[in-house]
């Protein structure tokens, strides 16, 4: 697998001394292929980019204070990932133990809100979130999926499942430097021979080898920059709206 632009967009985001910070951010992604056209790094770079937007919205037209921390890149692979060069799987109790440290350590220092802008479909923090909660009671975790919080139907032609179309139209706005269209695969992906999971009355994790040739599902060639930006600001938009209002208002109504 090619591996193309995989350095980190870390963009240092604001002073520290002497300011107080409403809210943190931590995007978190994975370290894995893209088909053959995105980078390595795709799920960190465009986590990362869209925290960077809502948070310089926030504080510019609110005028609160929203730290993003630097991308996490310890992704959940599933089976038939670990057979592609370079791709690493990160197993749950790592991860946990990498958001405990972080959670601690923000704890420690008089943070006590925090959102997960996640960008791989991969990771699950919802049982971690729980047993941190046990553990710092006044500490709140809001855990979001970028990719979901805006239906992409209304942007896109075709369903995108993964380095399709969706996620290389962002990446051409944000960074089209990083996107070699010409070496992509077609993204074909096979469904399962059990027609139950196919329609989820179950979940089994699929074999990534077996249902992709390219590592891509999702049709890429139909991807634009305009795409991108109309449904990169979208998104933003209504991380805009959560982070003020999880900076704003009480968690629960009276």
């Amino acid at each position: 697998m090619k591996n193309i632009g995989t350095e980190l967009a870390v963009t240092p985001y604001g002073k520290t001394r002497g300011v107080k910070y409403d809210l943190v951010v931590l995007p978190w992604g994975a370290t894995e292929p893209h088909n053959l056209h995105l980078p390595y790094l795709t799920d960190c770079i465009l986590s990362e980019a869209i925290a960077l937007d809502a948070a310089k919205q926030v504080e510019e037209k609110e005028g609160l204070k929203v730290m993003v921390l630097p991308p996490v890149a310890m992704g959940a692979q599933n089976p038939g990932q670990r057979d592609l060069l370079f791709c690493i799987h990160y197993r749950y109790e790592t991860q946990k133990a990498i958001l405990s440290d972080i959670v601690a350590s923000l704890h420690h220092q008089g943070i006590r809100k925090m959102v997960i802008v996640n960008g791989h479909g991969g990771n699950t923090f919802k049982g971690m979130i729980r047993d941190l909660a046990v553990d710092y009671p006044d500490f709140l975790i809001a855990s979001s999926e970028w990719f979901t919080v805006e239906s992409p139907a209304a942007y896109f032609e075709e369903k995108d499942d993964h380095a399709g179309e969706m996620e290389t139209s962002v990446m051409m706005y944000y960074h089209p430097e990083w996107v070699k269209l010409e070496d992509a695969g077609e993204g074909k992906g096979k469904p399962f021979g059990v027609k139950a999971l196919n329609d989820k009355v179950a979940w089994v994790p699929r074999n990534w080898t077996k249902v992709t040739e390219d590592t891509g599902i999702g049709n890429p060639r139909k991807a634009s920059a305009q795409k991108g930006e109309r449904f990169a600001k979208a998104v933003v938009a209504r991380y805009v709206e959560l982070f003020t209002e999880l900076i704003r208002q009480p968690l629960y109504l009276d």
